[in-house]
């Protein structure tokens, strides 16, 4: 038994040393893939011409020894890797598919709806801020009105709030459920002119939604008929815009396309294909809309502060750059609008540097429409939010 034991690990010893030896080598060969896989993920990084751009501003002694070209090195290798995105997209899907969640940003609700958590969750010390800036509203509304020009203020309720039936259980904090009444009476209390979206809004859902399923927006219907509550009331407030004699025309393309999808974004899936097994929530589809000016007085030169009745202007957030809001507003008010608002303008951005700029000093209007979205008013006070209050 002895011998022939012997004689078995003699014959088999010469193998597991091949074995063993291949599979050194096949380690060492995949190190050093990985390595220099690592290397090209570094350098493609530093070479991109967004972490150019943000290197190019820490190259100098002063730079480098306070440590700031350090922290851009680190910024750059976190966020400018070429596989960065399909990481993160792989990241998405796992999180998605697997426990169906949205991630820190994004709360998922049934069939596909999705809502952002900032529209959910408390905000500490929030009735201060959001008395902070009804104070700061009603004293430019008071400047304004020093100069003849009106302000109407458009409260755009959250979509948690409007679409609050396909949240499916997703639940909502009572500061959140407050906000909006709460927001509203400050604004009364201060007599500024507000539009209460809520309760039109709430009505027009019965009908079908009026947000996006993966965007945090309204869709084109909701903001064609909100264009239309908001144009009544700046009527109201201004008469003298009146019917200009401008015309305008919504045209629909003719084939869906995606829609916006921030909230896609937000879980590293707007990247993501569609394909037969479902990898991510469906994006919505949308006839495109676009509203294009067809008529003008004979009399105007198309200037938006000549034009009779004109004169209006539009703040606020991306609300009023998404669903097409801004040419249904024209095509309501049958006068041009100029739009300064800004993609995440929050509270105070847009407004902020429309009236330090030249647009406002040189060519006043007879309206601002002052679009905010509900979910900021409670938010912590930003730099803009502080600038802003201190005057313009």
């Amino acid at each position: 038994m002895t011998s022939i034991t012997q004689h078995s690990i003699r014959i088999t010893s010469p193998a597991l040393y091949g074995v063993r030896a291949w599979s050194e080598r096949l380690q060492g060969a995949l190190a050093i893939g990985l390595l220099a896989l690592g290397a090209w993920q570094g350098l493609a990084a530093l070479t991109a011409p967004a972490a150019q751009h943000r290197l190019a501003q820490v190259l100098d002694g002063s730079s480098i020894l306070a440590g700031r070209t350090a922290a851009a090195v680190n910024f750059v290798e976190a966020h400018y890797l070429p596989a960065d995105g399909v990481l993160r997209a792989a990241g998405g899907v796992a999180r998605w598919g697997i426990f169906r969640s949205g991630g820190p940003q994004v709360a998922v609700g049934c069939n596909d709806w999705l809502y952002l958590t900032d529209e959910l969750r408390p905000w500490p010390d929030a009735s201060a801020h959001m008395q902070a800036r009804a104070d700061t509203l009603s004293r430019i509304a008071g400047q304004l009105a020093a100069r003849n020009i009106g302000l109407v203020v458009t409260l755009v309720p959250d979509k948690a709030r409007i679409e609050a039936a396909t949240r499916c259980g997703t639940p909502r904090s009572a500061q959140a459920d407050a906000r909006y009444a709460a927001f509203m009476d400050l604004l009364k209390t201060r007599a500024i002119p507000a539009v209460d979206l809520a309760a039109p809004m709430t009505a027009a859902r019965q009908d079908g939604p009026v947000f996006y399923r993966t965007d945090t927006h309204w869709n084109q219907r909701g903001a064609a008929m909100m264009a239309d509550v908001v144009a009544k009331a700046a009527m109201t407030a201004a008469p003298e815009i009146g019917d200009a004699g401008f015309r305008f025309r919504t045209d629909r393309a003719e084939a869906p396309t995606q829609g916006p999808g921030d909230m896609l974004r937000l879980m590293s899936l707007d990247q993501v294909p569609d394909l037969a097994v479902k990898l991510r929530p469906s994006p919505d589809l949308q006839n495109l809309e676009q509203t294009v000016q067809v008529e003008a007085p004979a009399e105007t030169g198309g200037l938006l502060d000549d034009a009779p009745g004109g004169g209006v202007v539009l703040l606020g957030s991306s609300f009023s750059l998404n669903g097409n809001f801004h040419g249904r507003l024209q095509e309501a008010l049958h006068t041009p609008v100029g739009n300064f608002a800004e993609a995440g303008g929050g509270f105070a951005s847009s407004a902020r540097t429309y009236f330090k700029g030249g647009a406002f000093a040189d060519t006043p209007p007879k309206l601002v429409i002052w679009e905010i979205p509900e979910r900021v008013v409670g938010q912590p006070l930003d730099a803009a939010d502080r600038a802003l209050a201190e005057g313009w």
